[in-house]
């Protein structure tokens, strides 16, 4: 008998404030056109006054937990990415996991930038396989517009808010790769890579601190390092690019995306593409995209989907999973 963690039910939530494009040729020496070119993002949501991460992820989480047909007591265990987290402490996932009634669980956040969530999934595998939790309800939940520098025309217009979740379960499988749930995964990161993508603050340095980027140098690094995490994730069970139905990356730039999907071979009408709706939601950007590729209907019962991210860190991995 082989385990796997299967996802039950997904879903996700953005804040209702849609910011378009033109709404910073007000403030900054930039276009719609010079936008798009640059990164394919069209318009992103931001959180209202008082809206905090743990708020965008409670919706998300609800909504995952309805297409679960499940509630909040019916979970072992919450995993929240986020790099936003409302407070120093205690960690977002407690706050979610008491708007929801769970009182017999147990909740963390983990940290991994936009990686985040691929280290959630991958956190919440070894959870059910060691037998630690039967259902962890994984969320990626962000307010990066919280830490942006609103005079760097080069990094505030990329981000934006959101939250995606699912439910994963453990079922038993044959232990072949027609099985559904996680089959692989493959995580790295390296700290040499540290002030290429960083926020220039934190509670030791008694400073808030706003988002730093060198963007053309993160560009090199994610497009060398996301199809190899894909390729090393595949290569673990024995698949390649041909196999794939669904590549669903962190969705942080359409060129990224299109240069990592032509590397691994596998075409663009196979991936499942946001980024032009919600910018770059950092660890929410994986199971927003996930929910709203399910909402299309490109995401199938039996489909086998990948999904890779690279942040700060450098913190990069992908999964490999069935749906």
């Amino acid at each position: 008998m082989t385990i796997r963690a299967v996802v039950r039910g997904v879903g996700h939530y953005l804040p209702d404030r849609v910011v378009p494009n033109s709404e910073f040729e007000a403030s900054l020496d930039t276009s719609d056109e010079w936008i798009r070119t640059r990164s394919g993002i069209e318009r992103r949501h931001f959180a209202a006054d008082g809206q905090t991460t743990s708020d965008l992820a409670t919706r998300a989480a609800r909504a995952a937990l309805a297409a679960a047909e499940m509630d909040g007591a019916d979970i072992d265990a919450i995993i929240l990415a986020t790099s936003t987290a409302d407070l120093t402490f205690p960690s977002a996932a407690t706050m979610v996991q008491n708007a929801l009634g769970n009182s017999n669980g147990y909740a963390f956040d983990i940290q991994a930038v936009c990686a985040g969530f691929v280290f959630a999934l991958s956190t919440a595998n070894a959870m059910i396989l060691s037998g630690q939790a039967r259902r962890v309800l994984v969320i990626g939940a962000e307010t990066f517009s919280r830490i942006m520098d609103w005079e760097d025309r080069s990094t505030c217009v990329l981000f934006g808010d959101g939250a995606g979740a699912l439910v994963l379960e453990a079922q038993e499988g044959s232990g072949t790769t027609d099985d559904r749930g996680i089959l692989a995964m493959d995580l790295h990161s390296d700290g040499s890579y540290r002030d290429l993508l960083y926020v220039d603050g934190g509670v030791s340095t008694q400073t808030t601190g706003r988002l730093r980027m060198e963007g053309k140098e993160v560009f090199r690094h994610a497009v060398e390092k996301l199809a190899q995490t894909a390729h090393a994730a595949l290569d673990k069970v024995g698949l390649t690019g041909a196999d794939v139905d669904w590549i669903v990356p962190h969705q942080a730039n359409l060129r990224i995306i299109t240069a990592t999907a032509q590397r691994m071979q596998v075409p663009m009408e196979r991936v499942v593409v946001t980024v032009q709706d919600h910018g770059n939601t950092s660890a929410a950007s994986i199971p927003l995209a996930l929910s709203v590729g399910v909402q299309r209907g490109q995401i199938k019962p039996g489909d086998l989907v990948v999904t890779e991210a690279i942040g700060g860190g450098l913190a990069w991995g992908a999964v490999v999973l069935r749906w």
